[in-house]
């Protein structure tokens, strides 16, 4: 169960990189408050939880869906673009969710560092169809 975490939140850390810094992508200012590392896990309700999970399956979907198109760009430009799509539909499928990006970055960098938050949303990963 941890393995399957670790893969979901490896691909999706590759596609948050740049979400965590958009000012490196676009030239719109940040207003999202820095990452809170004193989240406490017990005081997340259990809906932001179930919106993290159901954002996390979708955008893992997402890259799974458009990782050949970003593979087969000829071009650094291309490739840019493409990355910049990708991460555009990442941020509307985390806001129709319900989330903001901060809090779904908050939430899978507690799944990282939290290895019960881990497990626990390793196991509804499982259990939510996608």
């Amino acid at each position: 169960m941890a393995r399957i975490f670790k893969l979901i939140f490896a691909i999706a850390l590759s596609l948050f990189c740049g979400l965590a810094h958009p000012n490196a992508i676009w030239a719109e200012p940040v207003s999202d408050p820095p990452i809170s590392s004193n989240l406490d896990v017990n005081t997340i309700p259990s809906e932001k939880l179930n919106q993290f999970v159901q954002a996390c399956l979708q955008v893992v979907a997402l890259i799974e869906r458009r990782e050949g198109e970003l593979q087969a760009a000829e071009t650094d430009s291309e490739s840019a673009r493409i990355q910049q799509d990708i991460e555009g539909e990442a941020i509307a499928i985390i806001e129709k969710n319900g989330l903001t990006r901060q809090e779904y970055l908050q939430l899978l960098s507690l799944a990282n560092v939290d290895p019960e938050f881990g497990e626990r949303v390793a196991t509804l990963l499982q259990e939510t169809p996608s």
